[in-house]
């Protein structure tokens, strides 16, 4: 439906998770928090681990590019849900619940933004330069 998964759902997940694993050096979240209210409940919850968030990577993709690879992905994958009106409101949804995140992390002094456009490899590339 292009909506989220309710915060408790998936700090839950997160939590039993973290626990199951044990002691790591570290952990990649993708696509997580995807809202303010999760960024802070996963904050409390690392906190118990004795850990924090050390980058938050945000990568930027102008939305017409993103709507392209979703359409090109629904057509590859067979996904139903990669369709201009799912996408409409999965960008809505971003809009409105998911971009506060980026100002949240910014206040942490973690963000990072790497630019999202290119071959597979230049991105992968900007990525590895920030978190190595």
């Amino acid at each position: 439906k292009g909506e989220l998964v309710p915060d408790d759902v998936i700090i839950g997940m997160i939590d039993s998770f973290l626990d199951k694993m044990g002691k790591v050096n570290g952990v990649i979240f993708d696509g997580f928090p995807r809202t303010v209210e999760q960024a802070k409940a996963l904050k409390e919850m690392l906190a118990t681990y004795k850990t924090d968030v050390s980058i938050m990577l945000n990568l930027e993709v102008p939305e017409e590019e993103l709507v392209t690879r979703l359409l090109e992905r629904g057509k590859t994958s067979g996904r139903s849900d990669d369709n201009m009106e799912t996408i409409q409101k999965r960008l809505k949804t971003y809009y409105d619940q998911s971009f506060p995140v980026i100002d949240f992390y910014k206040a942490e002094g973690c963000l990072n933004s790497i630019e999202g456009v290119g071959t597979i490899d230049e991105i992968f590339n900007r990525v590895c330069k920030v978190i190595g």
